[in-house]
């Protein structure tokens, strides 16, 4: 080899080894520079968490509201963990601090002073209570005189007893349950509290993997010292945990699919907790590149003690691969029909009904869509299946790939089946649905319909969204139909004939205005003898006289509370759970922020002074 060669070679493999070494340095620099989370969240967030009026995702400016580690939370264990798997955990990490400002870190809990000095009182099961998503398992939210320990005549002199801020929260939708002289209830950032009643001091806390919004359930003598408590969570997950202590007993994941995750309330019933599974595919079904759709919605019996499930009945068959959609994406079907709501206990008949969701994807709506359906409570088959809304395939949003040409209505039945004795003697179901509709159905024939009522529009929005009441003559729908000229509205209806009682307008409002400030009733009533609850998405708590509907007595949450553990709370639109009475005293949550709401974070509590 000659001087020239050499010297070519040697220029080169030096250019090769400062061209590696600048590589290698490139890349350290990389893995060294920290992620850029407001660029994270253009690009992997931006699509649904953008502010549009018709998405249900939190806007960022509600996002912000949260804490780092809620935003961490929520892409790890969370509702948004299938989209947290597609990021590093410094990208997550990122993305949480990007959209809040602050560092991870912080009191969770939000404990503050608010520890109560003695320890968690013993049981005393003849105290007032109010056991999960209603006083009784027929699901009527219909309190006894006895119970409630309040009457019409004592409203005036209801005032604020004491507030409870939720930390790293901006919704407050657990409905709070009461037994033992002890309130408990859970959060959107996965804490669970058991507070004393009366002074809002508390006792323990527990943390799930996952937001907590269904009605905490009690168990009676399922605990290791007692009673047992059970929750459901945002990741799919039950929870037995001991009422005194606070401690775990068991946990049992119900759903492996990513999106699924327990929105109704649990039912327990002679040692068995009943237990509904839906799922937030279908919003997931909006973004570029999903396999739509695979969830299937179920109710499934486990053994309270321990947790074996010892039945999951699905309500559609398996998903199959249906090709591909017009970008190329395989897609999968049938699927969807979640079961959103309490199971209601049918124990003259020996049955549990529920009410279930649309259907995602397929050619087809299933028949077990938009339905009531009735189980055998000992093994889950299905006895009767009444579908109310035929042809709901919904599982998309429009300009989305997955969606059909014409894509269903959306009216699942949100709210749980009713089941009441009329002074007659006939047994009836009520229920009321998305779509506006409410209906009564005969139990003793298959759910055959024996009257039907329009009560509202309906929409996605609902129609009748999360909740009725009633008591032995009347059923009361609260209206949202929150993306119309006229939301709101309080009707009353004859449950022997369907012919309206009564009709209350929406009152004027009490919120400032704004895109989410309007008089929707999206949330649960509560009933009492002579008087119903009613919370708006204005944020006020309403008592109507249920002789005529007026209103007798209100309470606005607009505002920020002084709080007993010291968090800052604020009310705002009071949606999904309603008020629970027990005791002479009504506890509240107040504060939603999304789905056209207004955020807040506060649990009230009010007594009669």
């Amino acid at each position: 080899m000659d001087g020239h060669r050499c010297a070519g070679v040697r220029q080169a493999a030096l250019v090769l080894v400062s061209t590696g070494a600048l590589l290698v340095t490139s890349r350290l620099l990389a893995a060294q520079t920290p992620p850029n989370g407001e660029a994270l969240f253009a690009r992997e967030c931006s699509s649904c968490h953008n502010g549009a009026p018709d998405n249900r995702a939190p806007a960022p400016d509600v996002l912000r509201r949260r804490s780092p580690d809620a935003i961490l939370s929520a892409l790890t264990a969370g509702a948004m963990r299938p989209q947290g798997g597609r990021l590093s955990g410094a990208e997550r990490r990122a993305v949480a601090e990007y959209l809040t400002g602050r560092a991870l870190g912080g009191d969770v809990a939000g404990l503050g002073s608010a520890r109560c000095a003695a320890p968690s009182p013993s049981t005393r099961p003849d105290a007032p209570s109010w056991a999960g998503w209603s006083p009784t398992t027929a699901n009527t939210r219909f309190q006894t005189a006895r119970q409630a320990g309040l009457t019409k005549d004592d409203l005036p002199r209801l005032t604020l007893k004491w507030a409870f801020g939720f930390p790293d929260a901006t919704s407050a939708w657990s409905q709070p349950t009461i037994a033992d002289g002890r309130l408990f209830v859970g959060s959107q950032n996965g804490t669970v509290y058991a507070l004393d009643a009366k002074t809002g001091c508390v006792y323990w806390t527990f943390s799930t993997r996952g937001g907590v919004r269904t009605a905490p359930t009690i168990g009676p003598e399922m605990g290791s010292s007692g009673d047992a408590l059970f929750v459901g969570d945002t990741g799919a997950n039950i929870y037995a945990i001991d009422v005194a202590s606070g401690k775990l007993l068991w946990t049992r994941r119900m759903d492996e699919h990513p999106f699924a995750r327990v929105t109704g309330s649990p039912t327990f019933h002679q040692g068995r907790l009943y237990v509904p599974v839906s799922s937030l595919e279908e919003t997931a079904a909006g973004q570029p590149g999903y396999e739509c759709c695979t969830f299937r919605g179920s109710l499934a019996a486990l053994d309270a003690k321990t947790g074996r499930v010892l039945w999951q009945t699905y309500t559609i068959p398996p998903a199959q691969p249906m090709g591909k959609n017009a970008a190329g994406i395989m897609t999968h079907g049938p699927s969807g029909v979640g079961i959103w709501s309490a199971p209601t206990i049918d124990l003259k008949r020996n049955l549990l009904y529920v009410g279930t969701g649309n259907t995602y994807s397929g050619t087809t709506a299933a028949p077990t869509s938009d339905a009531i359906i009735a189980f055998d409570p000992k093994d889950g088959a299905m006895k009767w299946v009444k579908q109310l809304t035929s042809g709901d395939v919904f599982g998309c949003r429009a300009g989305s790939p997955n969606c059909l040409e014409k894509a269903g209505p959306d009216f699942d039945f949100g709210t749980p089946a009713m089941l009441v004795t009329r002074p007659d003697g006939r047994d009836v179901i009520v229920v009321g649905q998305k779509s506006g509709m409410t209906y009564a159905l005969d139990p003793d024939r298959e759910g055959a319909v024996l009257w039907e009522y329009r009560a509202g529009q309906g929409s996605i929005w609902g129609g009748i969204q999360w909740g009725a009441a009633m008591d032995d003559r009347v059923a009361y729908f609260p209206v949202s139909d929150i993306r119309t000229q006229a939301p709101g509205g309080l009707h009353a209806v004859n449950i022997a004939t369907g012919e309206r009682v009564w009709y209350q307008a929406p009152p004027p409002l009490k919120c400032a205005t704004g895109a989410a400030c309007n008089a929707a009733l999206i949330s649960a009533p509560t009933l009492i003898p002579g008087v119903l609850f009613s919370g708006s998405n204005d944020g006020a708590l309403r008592a109507h006289s249920t002789v005529d509907g007026s209103i007798i007595w209100e309470f606005d949450t607009n505002r920020e509370f002084m709080t007993v553990n010291g968090v800052r709370a604020t009310g705002g639109s009071i949606q999904g759970p309603g008020p629970s009475i027990a005791g002479g005293m009504i506890f509240l949550n107040a504060g939603y922020g999304d789905h056209l709401g207004r955020a807040g974070n506060v649990l009230l509590a009010l007594e009669v002074q």
